[in-house]
């Protein structure tokens, strides 16, 4: 007989699991409470249609697309107590799972979908949808064979921060108690803290100690910067992280701000004929901001695809074993081998669904008019893209909860146009063409990430996968819907990327867009490309594998800034000290502890996302500045910086505080 469903997750739920042990979810698999009911899913298309069309404008004024998961969930809790019928913890799954598509779905479109506007080429709606759709669909598709072995084989193995912040909200919102409290407690903190820090000029958002003479000559002589992100969401993130993956993390950015960036410089400074391919900007200019994303997060790139590369070819056997898991499922005397908490999609829907997903990518090529050939080339390109950074993705977010969006739709575009130029596609139509491509992978890629996150979550609770990931299409094709008719009614009412010439709509920067729209120009128009610095990170990568480091988070953090690195490295150390306490201490009580620091973290994370979602809402306010509201001390580069440091160190602070606590439930 199955154990009742209780209201606390096992305590083997973050642990890898010994020989033999099983994970039993907090709802059993003998049971089948509600999932998809109309509540769970009406709220879900619901939320997720209203967060893609705030998160679309967001992104594109201020590049920052809004987090919709976590803030989902807290919604989700609060609409259970809504009906005389309390909702149960796996209909806020669904709620969690449908509405979060909104922000992945957003992600790809506006990363990609804009440049197709500043270049003039006047996409359809219809093009635009099914750019978003088609990706989208891929993504979820690409990665069901994945879900055992990301979700179940590698239990306890990788931390899965932003999985672990939603199933302790949905889970404390169960439980009640004090840990209800210490969970309100912390996302209360962590929203105004947020909240104040990115939308007002109270204290600085960034440090960079440049108050103090040496960082000063170090940056100026050395282009040696050190930035730290003051922000509980990163804190909280790191926190769940763990001490080592955050280490690692930080490892990549240190090679790539303290190492490769003073190397280019000292022999950058020295060239006076001008630019150096690919920056625009001639050396003796260039800052060191400049340089890491001009050269060294190239070398970021390469490092994160040759990662990818080995992490598909570890996971090939689970994949292989998931296929045959599947295809015994669908026959008749095979059905009754899985469990409800191990059932997917089944295999014959799988291939069905990516059959159609390639008529709808090969149709929507088509429409470009280009030859069967080259039709064929972009079909190809798009599934071997959205297939392998499925992959990548995935392991992205489950270990640091940052997906690489921009630097993989980069590399798409690359590789897209090197291969098409080859046969002949060029111009106008090629530039369509390659951004179509990009914008589904780009979108792909996004998805595949958030469902990863959503499936894990749902594996601790105890969801059906098969009734997730069916739901996740239908939250799929909401938000492709919404994305593209927000992006083309803004396009009418704004200037995507910068202002042209006599007319004097307002401008929505659309920075990412922007990029995309210059890479896919040059390369279109014959210019040369940086292989070597996507094979120097090719090559360390390699050697990373050569010394059993992970890969793919060292490679995260060479290509992302270092200001978001460090402050996750100063919530892994609390941890890592926290769960020592906790053992030394022993008990309810030192369990307690572990218990305790994971909520706030979560808490964290949770408010710190709710606090940037208010944030935005302010920026779209006409005429908004951020200096409505200013402290006096602001402009000073040392009165700022302190303040804004002494209150992180609060922050952390009062997480020990309240970690160690010994509370009576």
């Amino acid at each position: 007989m199955d154990a009742p469903q209780s209201k606390s997750l096992p305590e083997n739920a973050y642990k890898p699991l010994e020989p033999g042990e099983v994970y039993q979810p907090m709802v059993p698999a003998g049971q089948s409470p509600p999932e998809s009911t109309v509540r769970s899913v009406g709220w879900g298309l619901f939320l997720c249609v209203l967060f893609t069309i705030a998160s679309a404008y967001s992104g594109l004024k201020v590049g920052q697309v809004m987090e919709a998961a976590i803030p989902i969930s807290i919604l989700a809790i609060g609409l259970a107590r809504v009906y005389a019928r309390r909702s149960s913890v796996l209909e806020n799954v669904i709620i969690t799972g449908v509405g979060g598509v909104s922000g992945s779905v957003v992600a790809g479109a506006i990363f990609t979908l804009p440049a197709l506007y500043m270049l003039k080429l006047d996409p359809r709606p219809l093009q635009t949808i099914f750019i978003c759709l088609a990706g989208g669909c891929l993504g979820v598709l690409f990665l069901i064979p994945l879900r055992r072995y990301f979700v179940r084989e590698m239990h306890g193995q990788l931390p899965y921060p932003e999985a672990t912040a939603i199933t302790e909200v949905l889970v404390t919102g169960e439980k009640g108690g004090s840990q209800a409290t210490l969970l309100l407690k912390a996302t209360g903190i962590a929203a105004l803290y947020d909240f104040i820090t990115t939308t007002w000029e109270v204290w600085r958002e960034q440090l960079d100690f440049q108050f103090l003479p040496l960082f000063k000559d170090l940056a100026d002589k050395s282009k040696v910067v050190l930035k730290f992100n003051a922000e509980a969401f990163i804190l909280g993130l790191g926190y769940v992280m763990g001490l080592r993956s955050s280490m690692i993390l930080c490892a990549g950015g240190f090679l790539s701000n303290f190492v490769l960036v003073p190397l280019i410089w000292m022999f950058g400074q020295h060239v006076t004929s001008g630019a150096v391919y690919p920056s625009t900007t001639p050396f003796a200019e260039m800052s060191a901001g400049l340089i890491f994303s001009r050269y060294v997060r190239l070398i970021g790139v390469g490092a994160i695809a040759t990662a990818g590369i080995f992490g598909i070819v570890k996971s090939l056997p689970i994949l292989i074993g998931s296929f045959t898991i599947a295809a015994k499922a669908f026959k008749r005397d095979g059905g009754a081998e899985l469990e409800r908490t191990d059932r997917d999609l089944s295999f014959p829907l799988q291939l069905g669904g990516i059959a159609a997903g390639a008529v709808v990518v090969a149709i929507l090529l088509g429409t470009l008019q280009p030859s069967f050939l080259i039709v064929g080339l972009g079909l190809g390109l798009t599934l071997l893209f959205s297939f392998f950074f499925t992959s990548v993705a995935a392991n992205a977010i489950a270990t640091t909860a940052r997906n690489p969006v921009s630097g993989m739709t980069m590399l798409t575009v690359i590789i897209s146009c090197v291969v098409l130029l080859q046969f002949g596609l060029s111009g106008t139509t090629g530039m369509f063409f390659v951004m179509a491509i990009a914008g589904m992978v780009c979108t792909a890629l996004s998805v595949s990430g958030q469902t990863i996150t959503d499936l894990k979550a749902g594996y601790w609770l105890g969801s059906t996968p098969e009734v997730q990931q069916k739901w996740k299409f239908a939250g799929v094709i909401a938000a492709s819907a919404a994305a593209g008719l927000t992006i083309m009614i803004l396009d009418k009412a704004y200037q995507f990327g910068s202002a042209a010439p006599g007319d004097t709509r307002d401008v929505l920067a659309s920075p990412q867009a922007a990029i995309m729209k210059t890479l896919v120009e040059g390369f279109m128009n014959q210019q040369p490309i940086a292989y070597v610095l996507f094979g120097v990170g090719a090559v360390l990568a390699i050697i990373l594998e050569m010394l059993k480091v992970p890969a793919l988070t060292f490679a995260l953090g060479m290509y992302l800034p270092l200001e978001l690195n460090l402050p996750a490295l100063v919530g892994g150390t609390l941890a890592h000290f926290i769960d020592k306490k906790g053992e030394k201490v022993g008990g309810t009580w030192g369990r307690g502890m572990r218990e305790r620091g994971i909520v706030i973290a979560s808490g964290l994370m949770a408010g710190g996302a709710l606090g940037g979602v208010f944030g935005a809402s302010f920026r779209l306010i006409p005429g908004f500045e951020k200096h409505w509201i200013k402290s006096p001390f602001y402009d000073s580069e040392l009165l700022g910086q302190m303040a804004s440091l002494i209150l992180f160190t609060a922050l952390c602070v009062y997480v020990m505080w309240d970690s160690k606590r010994k509370v009576e439930e």
